[in-house]
């Protein structure tokens, strides 16, 4: 599923980072219709206005339809034949919508069937992973592999939510399958222009995390084939709805999971080695300095330490590897005490609470 994004570029870095070439080959930037409601956020969550790119020819009778504008619609579909006069009493959720699902609703097959496809933009979004034992939940940040420039920070890691701003002038966004519906209010009023984001099964690398993730699209090729109802027919356009491989993500702090939070610390890495330490029980504590004192007796001076930490690694690039040694003495015994706790720990190279 997704249920919370960011997307918070300045709204002319966010025009040109969804530059395009036409179909004459020539190089574009979309224009926008009411760019007065973009509201940039960290923390966007549904019922928010988010930017959509889609085909001028939705607004424009003969217009070409491979030209693109950027709209800010609401998250969360409100279907054209809705009858109140206030979309928040629809009594189902339409943030998202299953792509095994998406022809046998009418909320999602009417619009789907008029060409009312979009592409929702954001920096990246946010997914939350279910620690069997504890039931905590652990946020993390999931976006496209970022291409490293020289605008980016200089030794490739950012270390806090000030070097983490300075990657972001060349971003790539995420560009994730939606629909869009236009309501009409019954009373009479502008019309309300809302979106909702397909879902398809986790990839293999997201699917430790939950087992839903967006429908994204992975290419210009991509996008502009949702995009271009005029050429390119439903049928055809689904065959473009599947999961990605090409995704990356790491932790981030559990600010992000108050909507009402819209700062850099939502989507800045965290190091989750660093919270175990931090939440170390007493019992666990006092193992520890005793198995420090009993190591140092016994290790060598001499031998040397080995050149890569046994600490597992995330899943980013900009995450940094742990500053801690790897303790050398005493893991077997650690291991039989502390069992519970060891189970707790990630596993190497997945994001996988047990």
């Amino acid at each position: 599923m997704c249920g919370r994004t960011s997307c918070h570029l300045p709204r002319d870095v966010l025009t040109r980072a969804c530059a395009y070439q036409d179909r004459q080959g020539q190089q574009r930037l979309p224009e926008w219709r009411d760019p007065d409601k973009y509201c940039p956020s960290y923390n966007k969550s549904p019922r928010s206005n988010s930017p959509v790119l889609l085909s001028r020819l939705h607004f424009e009778k003969g217009a070409d339809s491979s030209e693109r504008i950027i709209a800010p619609m609401r998250w969360g579909l409100v279907p054209s034949w809705f009858k109140e006069g206030d979309p928040s009493k629809l009594q189902f959720n339409t943030s998202n919508c299953r792509s095994d699902t998406i022809m046998e609703k009418l909320s999602f097959k009417v619009p789907l069937g008029k060409g009312r496809r979009c592409v929702v933009l954001a920096d990246g979004f946010y997914e939350w992973q279910r620690c069997q034992r504890t039931n905590q939940r652990q946020p993390y940040f999931i976006y496209f592999p970022q291409i490293k420039t020289e605008k980016s920070v200089s030794n490739g890691t950012p270390n806090n939510p000030e070097d983490w701003e300075k990657v972001w002038d060349n971003w790539r966004l995420l560009t994730m399958a939606g629909i869009f519906d236009c309501w009409e209010p019954p009373e009479g009023g502008d019309c309300l222009y809302s979106y909702t984001i397909i879902t398809v099964d986790s990839c293999k690398g997201l699917n430790d995390i939950h087992h839903r993730m967006p429908a994204i699209l992975d290419g210009e090729e991509a996008v502009s084939k949702w995009l271009d109802f005029g050429e390119v027919s439903t049928q055809e356009a689904l065959k473009l709805i599947h999961p990605t491989e090409n995704i990356t993500f790491h932790p981030v702090s559990t600010v992000v999971n108050n909507s009402q939070n819209n700062t850099p610390e939502c989507l800045a890495p965290v190091d989750l080695l660093v919270k175990k330490e931090l939440k170390a029980s007493g019992r666990s504590q006092k193992m520890f300095q005793w198995l420090a004192t009993k190591s140092s007796k016994k290790e060598d001076p001499q031998t040397p330490q080995k050149a890569e930490s046994d600490v597992p690694q995330w899943s980013s690039q900009f995450l940094q590897k742990s500053p801690f040694p790897t303790k050398r003495g005493g893991a077997t015994l650690l291991e039989r005490w502390l069992k519970q706790e060891k189970e707790e720990e990630p596993v190497a190279k997945r994001p996988h609470c047990q």
